[in-house]
């Protein structure tokens, strides 16, 4: 197995629709998750950074979260939208999105 300059998670965890915090998958997770894969790919990262599902990140109420490992960098709400931005920036150029940032998980 190869070593990885980075490591995205996306949170993939489903809770029922009466939990007040939310859930990441009702909240675009799993679109989220295959766009960020496309992305990665057609950026030619493939090999060099890997996509993952996760279970649940605790952080539920601010989801759609994505970590970036090994920085660390916790996304919240994030949208499909988003995704083109955080290749580009973070796993390309390496500069986190602060707009996306989890505020206290720095």
């Amino acid at each position: 197995m190869p070593l990885y300059e980075r490591h995205v998670f996306v949170c993939g965890n489903r809770r029922p629709e009466s939990d007040p915090k939310g859930c990441c998958a009702a909240k675009d997770g799993e679109e989220i998750l295959a766009r960020l894969k496309e992305a990665v790919a057609i950026a030619g990262l493939r090999g060099r950074v890997r996509v993952n599902s996760a279970g649940c990140l605790g952080q539920c109420a601010h989801g759609a979260v994505v970590v970036v490992y090994p920085e660390a960098v916790w996304y919240g709400n994030v949208r499909p939208g988003d995704v083109e931005r955080i290749v580009r920036e973070h796993l390309v150029l390496g500069r986190p999105v602060e707009s996306l940032r989890l505020s206290g998980m720095r």
